[in-house]
């Protein structure tokens, strides 16, 4: 179930440890990009500049893959960008995301319903086996950092939800109205900056192309979390090739592969 693609890299001297959260930890938002990419190719057609559906969705998906994990402004400031590089007259990328968060929220909104109630345990929007490896990681000693690219007023309360907030004993961090003013490569660079972490001693896992670049580029461990959502039990390819393209080291589908893993990763047969 792990597939290694730098044989040898170990996190034997991680101290740190950052997770992404929609995808990665979380379930709730499943579904996102089936909201977010058909809105944006929808806009675009209306501009008609020839483009087929086809070869639009093509567009969007890609530089939408290529911010996923960077605050959601940032995939509004390319989309506004793109509006206005075939003629269009886009509107402020704020507005953007306001239509985006309208649709996603009523696609979500019972989920979000089911966790507050009770009606649903929060087994049933974890990706497997997540609750069960940030306990063994906390257990290691390492301290856990939760990043998303979602606004931190939502994932703070769907980390709490799912009740997974209390073992990030390092922080849970969402995005900000001031998107610049906050990151996970700023995150990894204050701690560094801190002279507490050393690049060598991050660990990080992500079902995105941002957090997996970001941990490679201070010399840490990425494992990506490839997972084919919603039932979580196979390696997802599209996710596969452009996690390996940025960097990852360890590719899986969810992490019931946790002592495995674990083994992997520390190379001390726990």
């Amino acid at each position: 179930m792990i597939e290694q693609l730098h044989p040898g890299v170990s996190a034997k001297n991680a101290r740190v440890c950052l997770f992404d959260f929609d995808g990665t930890i979380s379930l709730i938002r499943s579904g996102w990009m089936d909201v977010m990419v058909p809105m944006m190719v929808e806009i675009l057609l209306d501009l008609k500049t020839g483009e087929t559906a086809e070869e639009l969705r093509r567009v969007v998906e890609d530089f939408v893959w290529r911010l996923t994990g960077k605050q959601t402004m940032y995939q509004m400031v390319e989309f506004a960008e793109q509006i206005a590089s075939r003629g269009g007259q886009p509107l402020d990328p704020l507005a953007y995301k306001k239509m985006y968060l309208e649709l996603l929220h009523a696609r979500i909104r019972y989920r979000i319903e089911e966790l507050r109630s009770g009606q649903a345990p929060p087994e049933k929007y974890l990706v497997p086996g997540a609750r069960e490896l940030v306990q063994a990681l906390r257990e290691r000693g390492l301290k856990l950092y939760l990043a998303s690219g979602t606004d931190q007023e939502y994932m703070r309360e769907e980390a709490h939800l799912l009740g997974i907030a209390p073992y990030f004993d390092g922080g849970v961090y969402g995005a900000l109205d001031d998107y610049k003013s906050f990151s996970k490569k700023i995150l990894i660079q204050r701690l560094i900056a801190s002279a507490h972490v050393r690049g060598d001693e991050f660990l990080g896992f992500g079902d995105g192309y941002v957090e997996i670049e970001n941990i490679k580029e201070v010399g840490g461990v990425a494992v990506g979390v490839a997972t084919a959502e919603p039932e979580c039990r196979a390696v997802d390819e599209w996710k596969r090739q452009r996690l390996a393209g940025v960097g990852a080291d360890f590719i899986i589908p969810n992490f019931l592969c946790r002592q495995e893993l674990l083994h992997t990763l520390f190379h001390n047969g726990q």
